[in-house]
């Protein structure tokens, strides 16, 4: 059985920001996701940099990326990674908003 896709979205966001949600369902547990999901979430500008991702690729485990610092995450389940995601996402907006 292959990955099963649960949610994918993808907005254009006021000031050229772009907000991805990847979320998929594994058929088997692994080392790096003992979850069973495996999920990309992306908050970046217009200019292509990254400002917020969450994701647990391969070899790495939960982690997330703000701007260029990589964090250990701690995965609880979906609701809280989209909630941890989009506080995350709010906070850098604003700090950004206020230079």
């Amino acid at each position: 059985m292959k990955a099963k896709l649960i949610f994918r979205e993808k907005n254009l966001l006021e000031g050229g920001y772009i907000v991805e949600l990847v979320l998929w369902e594994l058929p088997n547990k692994t080392k790096d996701r003992p979850h069973e999901y495996k999920y990309r979430l992306y908050f970046g500008d217009s200019d292509g940099n990254c400002l917020v991702r969450y994701d647990n690729e391969s070899g790495k485990g939960d982690h997330k990326h703000i701007g260029e610092k990589e964090i250990s995450y701690e995965f609880v389940d979906r609701d809280k990674l989209i909630k941890d995601f989009y506080r995350d996402v709010i906070r850098n907006h604003k700090k950004r908003n206020k230079l």
